[in-house]
């Protein structure tokens, strides 16, 4: 096993529509994403693979899922996708024809080595609805894929978080069988990391005893109304990626989750100057 540490980019709700269409009627996801991919491209060093957890289209339709790959084609890394409740799991394997599902038909569930680390990316979209959740066939798949090489550490990515996150109108919307996965997390405890998206912000708690987390989105956040004061609504905050880096051999603490602002800002600059002083 290679001491080098893994780093996994993870991007999220990347919302594209057909050419020239906005958002909301306001926020332009494809330039988001174009911006998105040359953060990705540009980062040193490079990260080892990109996972796109959900939501890469928004209506759903073909025309936005050609749109996609023409975006997509400039990024320099390898990558994979999983649905969110807004995909379509046949239009998605007609984008993605060469993913290494593991069943021909249902959820786009895969699983990929990447160094010394497995990553295990789970379809917890419910076609036509808003919700997420884990079917029998995704969950028995899981726990077999985990039982497998248990001296590698597994990161586990999906689009619905199985935490309340204290947003009212998406807490309705997440994962809605997450005992199911806790109960399958806590038998495996190579699982090192679980990684979601759906609610745009940049969120951590613990689950099953396992760090997990919401990926940022390029474009556009859920307004942070932990108050239940408005409807739901968004704000378009500084974009971000996040990138998870295994360090092996480093005992505990060997995973570790940075977010990366997407765009230009001032710096680097040094803290000490040429005689060595603290500036």
């Amino acid at each position: 096993m290679s001491s080098r540490p893994v780093r996994i980019a993870q991007v999220s709700d990347l919302h594209v529509k057909s050419p020239g269409a906005l958002a909301y009627g306001r926020v332009d996801t494809a330039k988001a994403l174009e911006r998105c991919v040359a953060a990705l491209n540009a980062f040193v060093p490079a990260p080892d693979f990109v996972v796109i957890s959900g939501d890469l289209a928004d209506t759903p339709a073909s025309e936005e899922y050609e749109y996609l790959a023409r975006l997509l084609a400039p990024l320099k890394l390898p990558f994979a996708a999983i649905p969110g409740n807004h995909d379509s799991r046949e239009m998605m394997r007609a984008a993605f024809p060469n993913a290494p599902y593991a069943s021909v038909s249902g959820p786009l569930n895969q699983k990929i080595a990447v160094g010394g680390l497995d990553l295990l990316l789970l379809d917890s979209s419910v076609p036509g609805k808003p919700h997420g959740e884990l079917d029998p066939s995704t969950l028995s798949w899981l726990d077999a894929a985990l039982v497998t090489t248990a001296d590698r550490p597994a990161l586990l990515f999906l689009h619905h978080p199985p935490f309340i996150a204290g947003i009212w109108h998406m807490d309705r919307q997440n994962l809605a069988n997450a005992g199911d996965l806790a109960a399958i997390v806590q038998r495996h405890p190579r699982v090192r990391l679980i990684a979601t998206g759906h609610v745009h912000r940049a969120t951590f708690t613990m689950f099953a005893g396992v760090p997990c987390t919401i990926c940022p989105a390029p474009n556009h956040a859920v307004d942070l109304d932990l108050a239940e004061l408005r409807e739901p609504s968004f704000k378009v905050e500084p974009p971000a990626f996040h990138l998870h880096a295994w360090f092996p051999g480093a005992g505990f603490g060997d995973m570790v989750t940075h977010q990366v602002p997407i765009g230009e800002f001032d710096g680097p600059h040094p803290f000490f100057g040429p005689d060595g002083e603290l500036l």
